[in-house]
């Protein structure tokens, strides 16, 4: 993957979703057709969405993106792990756009300054931007649903419980008062038995529809939970919590193993929504 300009090309297509632009369009399409439906009452301001190849885990997405149509949302902030690279607090993309086969989705630069500015965590860097996957991996969803919109991609290269906090009243700060929906990025336990790994997603499903961020931070830190987007869904929560959101629950959960059959060693995934 190189860079162009200050455009970040699309560095897994072709790998987790389709490289051609009509065939990306299909298969998104398809997976909102078969997503099963569901209704809230209310605003949605935040989701939490999966980060695998879409084979795997593009209908639990789709469970959720879905639920965004007719919402109007013209700016999403993205908030990813980073799985490639290794760096302190968490890394704002300093360029001007993403581009996915299906066009650029543009940064939204005047927020990402508030951000930079409110956020001391947050910094300008190309940091866990350059070839990771699990924010990338979320964009054709949104353009599919949303058509034209802005985002700020953040990645954290530090999911510690301080980052967590910080990030969350950070975002709440300069999200106050707009109309900006949050997205945080993460796949559940990783290579256990179906069994096992139902053991550890169940204690992670609970949190999230109790809304409960502090306890899933302690979950995560005390290994009775696992997610390795674990610190974007605390720092989301706790920004959307702030933001007044009193809602939360999970739209779809399943693992690789309900796909492939094989049940010997799975990836878990959820998808959820939160509304005022």
């Amino acid at each position: 993957m190189v860079f162009r300009s200050s455009v970040r090309a699309p560095a897994v297509s072709g790998m987790f979703y389709p490289a051609k632009p009509a065939d990306l369009r299909d298969t998104v399409r398809r997976l909102f057709d078969q997503a099963p439906r569901r209704e809230i009452r209310g605003t949605i301001m935040g989701v939490i969405s999966p980060h695998a190849g879409y084979m795997y885990s593009g209908l639990t997405a789709a469970a959720a993106f879905a639920l965004l149509r007719g919402s109007g949302v013209e700016r999403v902030v993205i908030v990813s792990p980073s799985h490639r690279e290794y760096f302190g607090g968490v890394s704002a993309y300093p360029g001007e756009a993403y581009g996915t086969p299906l066009g650029t989705v543009p940064v939204d630069a005047g927020l990402r300054a508030k951000l930079v500015q409110a956020c001391p965590v947050v910094r300008l860097d190309h940091a866990g931007h350059r070839d990771e996957h699990a924010l990338e991996v979320q964009l054709p969803f949104l353009q599919e649903v949303l058509g034209d919109f802005e985002i700020l991609p953040l990645v954290m290269g530090d999911q510690g419980r301080e980052v967590c906090r910080e990030l969350g009243m950070g975002l709440a700060s300069v999200l106050k008062g707009t109309t900006v929906l949050c997205v945080a990025s993460t796949d559940l336990s990783h290579y256990h038995s179906a069994r096992v790994a139902d053991t550890f997603d169940r204690v992670m499903i609970e949190d999230v529809k109790r809304f409960d961020a502090e306890q899933l931070m302690a979950d995560l830190e005390g290994g009775t939970t696992e997610a390795c987007g674990g610190g974007p869904v605390v720092a989301v929560m706790t920004a959307l919590k702030a933001l007044g959101a009193n809602h939360m629950d999970v739209v779809h959960h399943c693992n690789s193993g309900d796909i492939t059959g094989d049940t010997r060693s799975v990836v878990g995934y959820l998808s959820a929504v939160a509304w005022s």
